[in-house]
C-alpha cells in the first residue's frame, strides 16, 4: 500500500470508473494526481476541516429533528443524504448552494451511483441499447453538475474544495470530475459508517450517556461544539475508530504491479493485480484480541488498521470523514435517544463497491429537557435546531 507508484499503482478496477468520474484524483497518476491531492488535502485535512463544524453540526441536528418526527426510519436512508450534504458544505462552502442546486447535485449522484458496482465488476460489455441508456444518464448528470459549477464558481471561497481547485487553474470539466468523485466516494462511505454509529448508540448500554457528557464538556456556553476541543474528545474518537474497524466502508483496495518485484519472498510480475481486504485484516486474531467484539479500549497504532487505505494513495477525505462521524456521534448522543427497532445483532452488511449496511430501523426521540421546548420543523432543512 505504501509502495512508490513506479512499482505499484492504482489497479485496472479503478480505471473502469473513468466513464463516471473522468480524469480525477481517483483515476489520475503521476504529477497531476499529486498536485490535486495536495490541494484537496489542504481543505479536507481534519484540523483544517474543523472550520466547517458549525455548519455540519447544524445539518446533523436538522436531519435528526426531522427524523424524530417519524415513528421509524432507516439508518442508511437517513445518513447517506446527510453525508452528501456535509460534503457539499466542504466542497462549496456555507450558503453557496441554493436549494435548487442541492437538489440538482443529489439527483446527479442518484443518476450514476446505481451503475457503479456493475461498471466495476462487469466482465462482458453491455448490449448496445443498454450502453446508450447508461451514457444518456451520465451525460444528464454531467450537465447538471456543470450547471451548478458554472453558477457557484464565482462565489466559492478559496478555503473550500471548489475554490482551491479553481485557484489551481482547473477547467470547469476537471472541477466537475473532482466534484463527482468526492460526492460519490464520500457520501457512500461516510453514510454507511454513519449508519453503524447510530446502531451502536442505540444498542450499547451507557454509550450515549458517556458521549453526551463528552459533548457537554466539548461545547461552549451556547451549546456549540468547539472545534479546538474535538481532537481531545477521546471517547468519540475511539468510537469512530472502532466502528470503522468493524465496518470499514472501503472493504477492499486494488493495486497493480507495474514492474517485476518481490515482496516477502513472493515474486510478482508486471500486470499482477493485488487485492487488500480491510474487513479481513480488521478481524484477524493475530492483530486484535476478540476481533468481533465492539471494544472502545483498543489500541489503533498498529499496521493492521486501514479503513482509508495507506501510503501515498490514502483517502484524501479521511480527515473530513472522521470529523463528520465524530460530530454525528456527539450531536446525536447529546440531544436524542435512539432505539433500534430491527434485529440485534444486526445482519451482516452487503459487499459491493462499498460495504452497504443492512436495513437498520431506528426510532429517534428528543431528550429531555429539549423535547418540551423545541419546535420541530416540517422539513429537515428549514430550521436549525437548538442544542
Amino acid at each position: 500500500m505504501k509502495a512508490d507508484e513506479v512499482l505499484v499503482d492504482k489497479g485496472r478496477f479503478v480505471s473502469k470508473l473513468r466513464p463516471v468520474v473522468g480524469q480525477s484524483t481517483l483515476t489520475l497518476n503521476g504529477e497531476e494526481n499529486r498536485k490535486r491531492r495536495a490541494v484537496l488535502h489542504s481543505v479536507f485535512a481534519k484540523g483544517v476541516a474543523q472550520r466547517f463544524v458549525p455548519e455540519m453540526s447544524s445539518a446533523i441536528r436538522e436531519t435528526a429533528i426531522y427524523a424524530s418526527r417519524q415513528s421509524e426510519v432507516s439508518a442508511h436512508d437517513l445518513t447517506a443524504p446527510l453525508a452528501l450534504r456535509m460534503i457539499c458544505i466542504a466542497m462549496f462552502g456555507k450558503d453557496v448552494l441554493s436549494r435548487g442546486d442541492e437538489r440538482a447535485i443529489v439527483e446527479a449522484v442518484r443518476l450514476v451511483e446505481s451503475d457503479l458496482a456493475d461498471d466495476l465488476f462487469r466482465v462482458l460489455p453491455l448490449p448496445p441499447w443498454k450502453a446508450r441508456a447508461r451514457w444518456r444518464k451520465r451525460e444528464l448528470a454531467r450537465r447538471m453538475i456543470d450547471a451548478v459549477v458554472a453558477r457557484v464558481r464565482a462565489q466559492a471561497a478559496s478555503s473550500t474544495a471548489v475554490g482551491a481547485l479553481i485557484n489551481l487553474g482547473l477547467t470547469d470539466v476537471e472541477i466537475r470530475d473532482e466534484i463527482v468523485t468526492m460526492l460519490l466516494a464520500g457520501h457512500h462511505t461516510t453514510g454507511s459508517a454513519a449508519a453503524w454509529i447510530l446502531y451502536y448508540l442505540g444498542t450499547v448500554p451507557g454509550l450515549a450517556d458517556e458521549l453526551a457528557e463528552e459533548a457537554e464538556a466539548s461545547s461552549d456556553d451556547a451549546g456549540e461544539l468547539r472545534p479546538d476541543i474535538l481532537p481531545r474528545a477521546s471517547k468519540s474518537l475511539a468510537f469512530v475508530r472502532e466502528v470503522l474497524r468493524l465496518y470499514p466502508s472501503a472493504h477492499w483496495f486494488s493495486r497493480d504491479v507495474r514492474t517485476d518485484i518481490t515482496v516477502r519472498n513472493i515474486p510478482l510480475k508486471t500486470g499482477d493485480s493485488l487485492i487488500f481486504c480491510p474487513w479481513q485484516l480488521h478481524r484477524d486474531e493475530h492483530y486484535w484480541s476478540e476481533p468481533h467484539k465492539f471494544d472502545l479500549t483498543r489500541n489503533f497504532t498498529g499496521k493492521a488498521y486501514l479503513p482509508f487505505g495507506a501510503g501515498p494513495r490514502v483517502c484524501i477525505g479521511m480527515g473530513l470523514a472522521n470529523l463528520e462521524l465524530q460530530l454525528l456521534a456527539l450531536e446525536m448522543a447529546a440531544a436524542f435517544s435512539i432505539s433500534v427497532k430491527s434485529a440485534v445483532p444486526a445482519p451482516l452488511p452487503t459487499p459491493s463497491v462499498t460495504l452497504v449496511p443492512p436495513d437498520i430501523r431506528l426510532s429517534l426521540k428528543v431528550r429531555e429537557p429539549w423535547e418540551k421546548s423545541i419546535a420541530l420543523p416540517e422539513e429537515p432543512m428549514q430550521v436549525r435546531a437548538a442544542s
